[in-house]
């Protein structure tokens, strides 16, 4: 049986290398920018423009061109309606376009004639992003607390049942740091902008990640009464072998469908998309080969600081007649 288990330190040292990476590109961007990520209009504020053609010729690209010209290359468009009702909604932020605002409606116009009466403009306020931020923390937090709770309620009877919770949490921010990672070389790379959907796709990814990762625990704790006297490890490493199928199909699913929403949804989803598919993948990736192996690794005293001394070499156990439980023996 292949031993995918005993190679957990390569994956470890894999994932710290791609995280120190990006942790240093937040860092450099900060520096040369004041800020980790280009934040989007949610984040810094801006205006909302609702437009209505009279007539078609304006498209997705002929629009962000003439709003390029005044400076704002990383609009946010989405059409309203049906395509013949002709109507857009452009967020844009601030800079200089509330004193040019005028030039710029009559750029537009030189696009397609322009409906005036029915032209609205709106300021969006930054706060917006802090709220979203906000609540996506504390979503977070609640998501931990739960999470980790369920897990040592449905293992308790499994020996040290904490340790699934603490390594499916750890599995989990692995998984949002890799996606900030891949966001920040995004952004000083492609202008990517953090804005609510990107929060929610965050979140998204925290939901699959940690569902993956139970997934897999259950198997653990099915297959530790089947084979007694079995090494923990071994244990761990055939109930990965047994599921593994199962995961990557998930994935291979999900991700299919976003390859191609991202060569053939619209502009202004594609970010969301690719963040999404970014997180999927490295949401399967921790639960096979960061979540999983940390269990082996605090069983083994691997990790500093914690657990130096397990005293327990072997999954050996016995059941006690009375209530059916499972004891731990060492060795």
């Amino acid at each position: 049986m292949f031993n995918l288990i005993e190679k957990r330190r390569y994956f470890f040292i894999f994932s710290t290398i791609v995280i120190i990476a990006g942790v240093a590109l937040m860092i450099y961007s900060t520096v040369t920018t004041g800020q980790p990520f280009h934040m989007g209009i949610d984040f810094v504020g801006g205006s909302v423009y609702e437009l209505k053609f009279t007539e078609a010729g304006a498209t997705e690209n002929s629009i962000r061109e003439v709003f390029a010209q005044f400076g704002q290359e990383n609009v946010v468009l989405q059409q309203l309606g049906e395509p013949e009702d002709y109507r857009w909604s452009v967020r844009a932020g601030f800079n200089e376009l509330e004193e040019q605002q005028q030039q710029l409606i009559d750029a537009l116009d030189a696009v397609a004639p322009l409906d005036r009466d029915s032209l609205r403009v709106e300021r969006v306020s930054a706060t917006i992003g802090q709220e979203v931020t906000r609540a996506a923390f504390f979503a977070v937090i609640v998501a931990t607390v739960v999470v980790t709770g369920f897990i040592v309620i449905a293992f308790r009877q499994v020996p040290n049942a904490l340790r699934y919770g603490v390594c499916a949490i750890l599995a989990m921010l692995h998984d949002v740091l890799i996606v900030l990672s891949i966001m920040a070389f995004a952004s000083l790379l492609f202008g990517w902008e953090i804005d609510a959907l990107f929060l929610t796709a965050v979140l998204t990814v925290v939901g699959f990640s940690v569902q993956d990762t139970i997934v897999l625990f259950d198997r653990i704790r099915e297959n530790i009464p089947k084979h007694l006297g079995e090494p923990y490890e071994t244990i761990v490493n055939r109930s990965v072998l047994e599921t593994i199928h199962r995961s990557l199909a998930t994935q291979l699913n999900a991700f299919f469908i976003m390859i191609a929403i991202l060569l053939f949804g619209g502009e202004t989803i594609k970010q969301f998309i690719a963040v999404l598919a970014v997180g999927f993948v490295t949401g399967t990736y921790s639960s096979i080969f960061i979540a999983v192996p940390l269990l082996v690794s605090w069983q083994k005293g691997e990790i500093p600081f914690v657990n130096q001394h397990s005293g327990v070499t072997s999954a050996v156990r016995t059941r006690r007649e009375d209530d059916d439980e499972l004891i731990e023996v060492t060795e």
